[in-house]
């Protein structure tokens, strides 16, 4: 795709990335399982940590899933548009929504700008550009809306651990020897930790694929407006500028008809000279041949002695 700056496989390569970063992360966490048992699972007094943390990894799984559905579609929606101007560059005379599934971004885009020019519409790029951010914002809108709640998660799980804690500690102020009172302390402060790391990595981690499934998004969305200013607006609009264009061009070849008729009309006259010079050269070739015949004529009668009358 010389004409446009679309990189063509920027969703695949985002997955492709993200399948790297969440091997990696298995990875680490089977190496550092010890370090993941003591501060997780071992010696939890209550299940408020396992409750926080399974909150904190439910919303970033499903933000995960739904960030890999929507690069999914964007991986459809580049190879659609790729298609698409191939069969435009390689193909001009054919359909060039051949192989290209209607429902996407590049066939409702040459499906509207068509009727609008059927209709003899204006067609206005700017706001077809515009509905298009509009309707693709709106398909990220979980990826951002846990994007954005991914740390305060954490934050309340750091709250209610340090509230743990504190009750703990009251116990303790009590009670000069309270174990359970200390045991509450020391599970709160490790609850607080424990929520604190999972938000914290969830973030970082769910915070990248999110940078780049909207720069997915920009990039889809550009290309689709590139091939639309360089192959469909051309084709449907007709713009005053346009017009004048193709106007000037008409005069230049009526200008260039023109003298092609002016050297044809001097070749007519030419030939019309040689052909008035031929008649008069032959006129006269008749005129002398008529004096030629009666000198025969009269040499005939001579030589077999006949009269005039015969």
């Amino acid at each position: 795709m010389e004409t446009i700056n679309l990189r063509r496989n920027f969703s695949r390569n985002t997955l492709f990335r993200m399948i790297l970063l969440a091997t990696a992360a298995i990875a680490l966490g089977i190496w550092k399982y010890d370090l993941i048992n003591a501060v997780y699972f071992k010696d939890q007094l209550t299940a408020t940590g396992w409750v926080i943390n399974g909150v904190i990894l439910a919303l970033f799984l499903v933000g995960l899933l739904r960030t890999i559905g929507i690069l999914l579609i964007y991986m459809r929606e580049e190879g659609a548009l790729t298609r698409f101007v191939r069969n435009v560059d390689k193909r001009p005379d054919l359909d060039p929504l051949k192989g290209v599934a209607n429902n996407t971004m590049i066939a409702r885009r040459y499906a509207t700008m068509r009727r609008l020019h059927e209709a003899r519409s204006p067609i206005n790029q700017n706001a077809l550009a515009a509905t298009l951010v509009a309707s693709e914002s709106t398909r990220n809108g979980l990826p951002r809306f846990i994007n954005n709640i991914l740390i305060l998660s954490g934050v309340f799980g750091t709250i209610v651990s340090l509230s743990m804690a504190l009750i703990g500690a009251s116990d303790v102020l009590e009670n000069a020897i309270s174990a359970t009172g200390m045991g509450l302390v020391i599970h709160g402060m490790s609850t607080a930790l424990s929520t604190t790391i999972t938000a914290i990595v969830c973030y970082v981690f769910f915070g990248y694929m999110y940078q780049r499934l909207t720069d997915a998004q920009t990039n889809l969305i550009s290309g689709v407006e590139q091939v639309t200013t360089a192959y469909l607006m051309p084709k449907f609009q007709v713009q005053t500028d346009n017009v004048l264009y193709e106007f000037t061009g008409l005069i230049r070849s009526l200008q260039g008809l023109v003298d092609q008729l002016q050297q044809s009309q001097i070749g007519f006259e030419s030939t019309q000279d040689q052909l008035a010079d031929t008649i008069a050269l032959y006129r006269g070739k008749i005129d002398s041949l008529d004096g030629h015949l009666d000198t025969i004529q009269h040499q005939l009668r001579a030589g077999f002695r006949l009269r005039d009358d015969e």
